[in-house]
């Protein structure tokens, strides 16, 4: 039984609900062969097969207008699919970033031509898309990013560098936050958003590889890259306000909940069997299901809100914030679990998938976001700075 079939406090509607038994058998079939410390990498996993599979079924871009290839389906259809996806521990990385927010930005800041092209090819699972937001001297403080893109005759020349970006090496495109005007001392002020073509001449990625081994992450740089008018999406220095609505996307979904979950699953296995089952062991089960349920809850409810058209940015921000502490809790806590038994036989994958976890845990608060920058936009939000 997945951990999932024990968090049904917030009702999707059925009609959504039900895509969920199919997806489910398609991803048990999909990763069977894969063990749980590489499932344990989700979304951070790269198939660009399964994301072509997925794109064939049409489980690509399910909330895009059917006129662009996409479903037409209730953003809660694909909430059910996420859930899955995670919960199994499928490699969908390759297509996560474009189909989460790279299609859904540009399908309400793009022009007619940018959403012919690019939007039919992410629903195929053909085109990947990465973020370009971070900076070596801008991290969370996105409003003091360096990279300048200059207007010339063609459309904009591209200098800079972009630091953290995940699958930037599987990827064909990057969205770019970028200043097109002014300086960083000006903030919010001469923001844009420019989709640049990784394959240009003067662009170069780099893969950096982190304390698990993996290459996910990796730098940016560009070097007089030219772009044409057509790569800036929405209106020039409108950037911020458009990178702010991208990320309630980024920060409310299931991946700000289960990070940790197919080590969670995995753990609870054991603890079901004779061998693992102690009194203790019970009582940090039910500890994680009671955070576990109204925080989905929570990302639920944020789900709703993205639907009606709102921008709930602060609501986000602290269903991320609360979500990535507990992801971060759950490799400690079952570390402490099976490392204070006395028993000596522990399973080989579970202390594999728990090795996994605790070494890319301190990650969570970071992406999408640091826990200081998410606790002040709270705070805000809430009037209380």
């Amino acid at each position: 039984m997945s951990v999932l079939d024990s968090l049904a406090l917030t009702r999707i509607p059925p009609e959504d609900e039900a895509l969920r038994a199919e997806v489910r058998a398609f991803f048990a079939e999909a990763v069977q062969d894969l063990p749980a410390h590489v499932r344990a990498r989700s979304w951070g996993g790269y198939s660009s097969a399964l994301s072509r599979q997925l794109g064939a079924r049409g489980w690509i871009g399910l909330t895009l207008p059917k006129a662009y290839g996409g479903g037409g389906r209730s953003a809660f259809t694909r909430y059910v699919l996420v859930e899955e996806a995670l919960s199994c521990g499928a490699p969908v990385g390759s297509h996560w970033i474009a189909d989460r927010q790279s299609a859904p930005l540009i399908l309400k800041y793009g022009t007619e031509a940018q959403k012919q092209f690019y939007i039919p090819r992410i629903c195929r699972g053909e085109a990947f898309f990465c973020i370009g937001m971070s900076e070596p001297q801008a991290g969370s403080d996105l409003a003091g990013v360096r990279t300048r893109a200059r207007p010339n005759a063609q459309g904009f020349v591209l200098n800079g560098q972009k630091i953290w970006t995940t699958n930037a090496h599987h990827c064909q495109y990057m969205i770019a936050l970028v200043r097109t005007s002014g300086s960083p001392e000006d903030r919010h002020r001469g923001l844009s958003q420019l989709i640049v073509d990784l394959s240009l001449p003067g662009v170069t990625v780099r893969p950096i590889e982190d304390l698990s081994g993996d290459r996910h992450f990796c730098e940016v740089f560009f070097d007089e890259v030219q772009l044409g008018a057509d790569a800036l999406i929405g209106a020039e220095g409108q950037g911020w306000e458009q990178v702010t609505a991208e990320l309630a996307f980024e920060r409310s979904g299931p991946e700000r909940l289960f990070s940790s979950i197919v080590l969670f699953d995995q753990w609870l296995d054991f603890v079901r069997t004779p061998q693992g089952r102690t009194p203790c062991a019970q009582r940090l089960a039910g500890r994680v299901l009671t955070q576990l349920a109204p925080l989905r809850a929570m990302s639920v409810s944020v789900q709703e809100k993205l639907t009606r058209g709102e921008s709930p940015i602060v609501e986000a921000a602290l269903v991320k914030e609360l979500g990535t502490t507990l992801e971060q809790s759950i490799p400690a806590a079952i570390a402490d679990d099976l490392f204070g038994r006395e028993a000596e036989d522990l399973p080989v994958e579970l202390l594999m998938t728990l090795k996994y976890v605790t070494e890319a845990s301190p990650s969570f608060s970071l992406r999408g976001g640091t826990r200081d920058i998410l606790r002040g936009m709270i705070a805000r939000g809430l009037g209380l700075r």
